[in-house]
């Protein structure tokens, strides 16, 4: 198989994580006889430098010819006082929006390696597997009219909260879908004792879970939802909520895995290219350091192995090999506990790629025997 990757390292520790998943990549298509072919591209901050523009024209085409987008990360205190439209963040919006990846599905899985690596008890988050879908192109973050403006001398300032009653239920359609394949449980989380856009969000998740009659749902207040995500986490399956909340929430998730460098993503479109990215920052404070956690990047290449190409057998390698290098007791800076052995971004790798080829002249072994 031959698949063209569009890769936006973009700024800060994003070109090392990125790094590390090509790296990961390329020795799984070299174990499975795939090729793939990588499209590097400016995105954020560092275009914004080069080109003026947090989107290069170039970059997009890039994006929108590709089989899949592998994203690193934007950002950083160099480009803060820029004026919105100069903000490496409107490169990733802008994206989303031409690409119409209109869901974000982000996995929390609570390694059993990893349970004394967070703040929570081993009682709370054991056995946790969750998935957030997130609503991508509306909400706060493209309504109109929004900005700052001055009117009789006094500041004043907008954000505007719009969906369309087909966004909505374009979203929680996709989340059902989701359920179904896994333990048949939603939760719908929304504002919708004080919100209008949340009100009608509970109207469209009770419509459209009418075709899901083996799916539970229930609705659940997003404060409630921010509690109930640290005091009892296993309560979900897969919760689905719109962009803010979405956003918001799926970091707090992060704890559950001990870090937000653990936590992978897939933007989904309709139809097109999807685009995968960790969901963590640029993180400048520890660029070029070697020491930023390259999980999430590299679940998020599994990820797009699964969705993208279909490559369920390969992705499941990848997953192994994650699994088996914190079962070996090694953890990156953001995870350590205590005395555990912590490993550099590079060596962190070189251990997974490591697992990868022994397990696969363990297979090779194996299959000769049968």
């Amino acid at each position: 198989m031959k698949k063209q990757i569009a890769v936006l390292p973009g700024d800060g520790i994003g070109k090392e994580v990125t790094n590390a998943a090509l790296e990961v990549l390329l020795t799984i298509g070299a174990q499975y006889n795939h090729e793939f072919e990588f499209h590097f591209a400016a995105v954020g901050g560092g275009a914004i430098d080069q080109y003026n523009t947090p989107l290069p024209e170039e970059s997009l085409n890039t994006c929108m010819q590709a089989d899949a987008v592998l994203f690193g990360a934007v950002g950083g205190p160099k480009w803060d006082s820029n004026p919105s439209h100069l903000r490496p963040e409107t490169g990733l919006l802008q994206l989303r929006k031409k690409l119409q990846l209109y869901a974000n599905i982000r996995p929390v899985h609570v390694f059993p390696a990893l349970v004394n690596s967070t703040p929570l008890k081993e009682q709370i988050i054991k056995g946790v597997d969750l998935v957030i879908v997130r609503e991508l192109l509306g909400g706060l973050y493209y309504g109109k009219p929004s900005g700052r403006s001055f009117e009789n001398e006094q500041e004043q300032v907008v954000d505007t909260l719009f969906y369309k009653r087909t966004e909505i239920e374009r979203i929680v359609e996709a989340a059902f879908q989701l359920a179904q394949k896994r333990r048949k449980k939603l939760t719908s989380i929304d504002k919708a004792n004080v919100l209008s856009s949340s009100q009608l969000w509970r109207e469209v998740a009770e419509s459209v879970s009418g075709k899901y009659p083996e799916v539970e749902l229930n609705h659940m207040l997003v404060d409630n939802a921010a509690m109930q995500l640290i005091i009892n986490p296993s309560q979900f399956d897969v919760i689905v909520t719109e962009n803010m909340f979405g956003d918001i929430l799926s970091d707090e998730s992060s704890i559950l895995g001990g870090s937000l460098g653990m936590l992978p993503s897939a933007s989904l479109s309709k139809s097109g290219v999807h685009l995968y990215e960790p969901a963590h920052g640029s993180a400048p404070d520890i660029m070029g350091k070697n020491i930023a956690n390259p999980v999430a990047a590299i679940l998020s290449v599994a990820m797009m192995l699964r969705t993208s190409f279909q490559l369920n057998k390969e992705a499941e390698t990848i997953d192994k090999a994650v699994h088996e290098v914190f079962e070996a007791g090694y953890v990156t800076r953001d995870l350590a506990k205590g005395n555990q052995p912590v490993l550099s971004t590079n060596k962190f790798v070189s251990e997974i790629k490591e697992r990868l080829i022994r397990n696969q002249a363990i297979n090779n072994i194996m299959n000769a025997y049968e």
